[in-house]
């Protein structure tokens, strides 16, 4: 599992680190593992150009010792030095790890001195190591940094970020202005949550992690993010003793006359999600039947069809009636598309079981009263929102899925899987099955919804392999990608 910490606890840990330590001592850490990450990037060390992009922390600093390790490797490395000019008139940056770049041959000098042509001062370098501002840094980059991250962008050089890409906010994951947008980022004891989190995590590239020895505390977390053991354990595993009605039954709300379509995708998730059994309960059940011939087919809605242990209603419902059954009932529920168009705070707060809202970022704006671009500039912001408003957990679809608690103490999860191509119609009806099967099967809704949408998104990228998907290719995948993580493949 990958977790991330907000930096206010990755500083307390650092702090507590290094008055254990020799002076100096995880500075050292941290920067023998850059340069050794920097070097197994390019081709060769040996006649390589390096630029080191310096700001006047200690994040500058780690990126000057870094070029010095590289220039003693045989790099040819120069530093443009981004700090605000001190009482010398030279920028204000890490002097022991300038001086030690210069001991070792590398050049530096002020980035106002390139600032009419930035561009010429990363010409031919092979790469560009962002070591403007730290975790701390907080707004976009200032004009000169700006015009110096754009260059590197457009100079054709493996660009580095050192912890964080240079703009990007470390504990929300907004990018508030012009930022470095990074091929790869080097990141030290602990993930921060902008590293997990769209946008900043499209910012920043590739993650290498480096453990330089931090005690985090339990419980701290601001994220984490799933991999394939995590999610194997969360697999429900039938016993030899189960029978379909022991393994759970999930009750499916979904379709109407003019989308029913989306009642087939819905079923279609629910069906591979580990439940025993799909009771459908609406008005498109001919489309289920001819698709799915297992299918429990309730045509009198929900009120009649009998025990579930979840329902899943919403996707291409209309004005299909049966929301008001559902949320009456005593079994977790998840709501979905149009469903969430008739959901009551106080109605979803009141309910004796767990509720699961996984809209996108679109219907979140809806129901937080706010623009779909600040629910997409703030997705962590967003979720926890939503589930502190609804007392519900929420899983906010999106190009970074997060799926938030209503308890304020857990940490956000964030969904590694998925690809692009999963932007398609229907999609996101066979995950709200696929969750709704999971939370039938026993799993929590946090559970449920990170599980679902770890082999939902692994499930598109089996089935679009670079080309375009349909939901119903991604259904087809889903056996495929459970067998993957409980394989341990």
């Amino acid at each position: 599992m990958r977790t991330a910490y907000p930096v206010e606890t990755v500083r307390a840990a650092e702090a507590a680190l290094m008055a254990r330590l020799p002076e100096g001592a995880l500075m050292r850490r941290a920067v023998a593992a850059l340069a050794a990450a920097c070097a197994g990037m390019l081709p060769r060390v040996y006649g390589s150009r390096v630029v080191v992009l310096a700001g006047s922390g200690d994040n500058g600093g780690d990126a000057l010792y870094a070029g010095a390790r590289l220039a003693r490797r045989g790099a040819g490395v120069t530093a443009l030095l981004l700090g605000s000019p001190g009482e010398d008139g030279r920028p204000k940056v890490h002097r022991p790890a300038l001086a030690a770049l210069t001991a070792a041959g590398g050049t530096s000098r002020p980035a106002s001195a390139v600032a009419g042509d930035p561009a010429a001062a990363l010409a031919g370098a092979d790469l560009v190591l962002d070591g403007i501002t730290g975790i701390g840094g907080r707004g976009g980059l200032r004009p000169d940094a700006a015009a110096l991250a754009r260059a590197a962008r457009d100079s054709g050089a493996l660009l580095v970020a050192v912890d964080l890409p240079s703009g990007v906010d470390a504990d929300t994951g907004t990018v508030p202005g012009e930022a470095v947008r990074a091929d790869a980022t080097v990141t030290f004891g602990a993930y921060k949550p902008g590293l997990l989190i769209d946008p900043a995590r499209e910012y920043a590239g590739a993650l290498r992690f480096v453990d330089i020895g931090l005690d985090l505390p339990a419980g701290a977390a601001a994220a984490e993010a799933l991999q394939h053991e995590d999610v194997a354990r969360l697999l429900p595993r039938p016993a030899a003793e189960s029978d379909k009605y022991r393994r759970g039954v999930v009750g499916v709300v979904a379709g109407s006359a003019r989308y029913p379509g989306a009642a087939v995708l819905c079923v279609s998730g629910a069906l591979r999600g580990g439940a025993g059994a799909v009771r459908y309960a609406g008005p498109a059940g001919e489309a289920v039947l001819a698709r799915h011939p297992e299918t429990l087919v309730h045509p009198g809605g929900p009120a009649e069809a009998g025990r579930v242990q979840s329902w899943v209603i919403g996707p291409g419902l209309g004005d299909t009636p049966g929301m008001e059954a559902v949320l009456a009932s005593e079994v977790p529920v998840l709501v979905d598309a149009d469903g969430l168009r008739l959901l009551d705070p106080a109605a979803v707060r009141a309910r004796p079981a767990p509720t699961l809202l996984t809209p996108h970022a679109g219907e979140a704006a809806a129901l937080l009263g706010a623009a779909r671009e600040e629910v997409e500039a703030g997705r962590l912001a967003a979720a926890r929102e939503l589930a502190a408003t609804y007392g519900a957990t929420v899983l906010l679809k999106g190009s970074t899925t997060v799926v938030a608690s209503p308890d304020p103490k857990e940490p956000v999860r964030v969904n590694p899987t998925g690809t692009p191509w999963l932007a398609t119609a229907g999609s996101g009806d066979v995950l709200s099955g696929l969750a709704g099967s999971l939370l039938a099967a026993g799993l929590a809704p946090r559970d449920a919804a990170s599980a679902a949408a770890y082999l939902h998104g692994l499930a598109a990228r089996r089935a679009a392999r670079g080309a375009p998907v349909a939901a119903y290719d991604v259904a087809e995948a889903l056996p495929g990608a459970w067998r993957d993580v409980a394989d341990g493949g």
